[in-house]
């Protein structure tokens, strides 16, 4: 745990050095349940995209470029995939979770940020909330809550899963190698982190302040 939090460059890239096809597989799982479930808000999406990026060249089978467009894909696929079913739950139950008060597996400060940010921006929300951590974990299932007709949804959703990965997966990988960021490359994750959160910060800031 204490390499995960000071390494975590380490950690990753021994984990596909060493575990390979398993290790693909954890990193597209974390990415659906980063989307897909609202009980798993706080795992990350961003961060983890730039830095396989970043280490993908480290990777001893990574297979260049096309092995990262594989890589790329997989997570696509699993980015498209995790807001799917988040929407189908909050279609079929989402009114009962949202009468409900904050426990400790769901946050309901959380469900009502993604509900504003909603409001204000519609159907563009799915593609706008792929860039903000924990509103992209809540958006789709909103969406599904307010009944947004599917095609539409599968069109933003689609749009956004791909812009996503790929902003974020390619960005680490052709600017992870620079000297500059590859020696601060955990502090590179976490201004990633910081950058992510500012929009719904001063979005929900300006919603709420008395002067419009």
């Amino acid at each position: 745990m204490v390499d995960f939090f000071l390494r975590p460059d380490i950690l990753i890239a021994s984990l596909f050095n060493e575990y390979g096809l398993f290790a693909c597989a954890l990193f597209f799982l974390v990415i659906f349940c980063e989307t897909g479930l609202i009980i798993t808000p706080f795992l990350p999406g961003d961060s983890l995209l730039f830095m396989v990026g970043a280490l993908f060249v480290n990777f001893s089978d990574g297979g260049g470029v096309a092995g990262l467009i594989l890589l790329s894909v997989g997570a696509a696929i699993s980015a498209i995939l995790g807001d799917a079913v988040n929407y189908a739950i909050g279609h079929k139950i989402g009114p009962v979770i949202f009468a409900k008060k904050e426990t400790r597996f769901f946050k309901r400060s959380h469900l009502d940020r993604a509900h504003l940010f909603y409001q204000l921006h519609g159907g563009k929300t799915i593609i706008m909330a792929r860039f903000i951590p924990i509103i992209r974990t809540f958006a789709p299932f909103v969406a599904g809550m307010g009944k947004m007709a599917y095609w539409r949804f599968a069109v933003y959703n689609i749009t956004g899963g791909i812009a996503w990965v790929v902003l974020f997966l390619f960005g680490g990988y052709f600017f992870g190698n620079v000297p500059m960021v590859k020696n601060n490359l955990t502090l590179v994750i976490l201004a990633i982190i910081v950058i992510s959160i500012l929009p719904g910060v001063f979005e929900l800031a300006r919603k709420r302040s008395p002067v419009q």
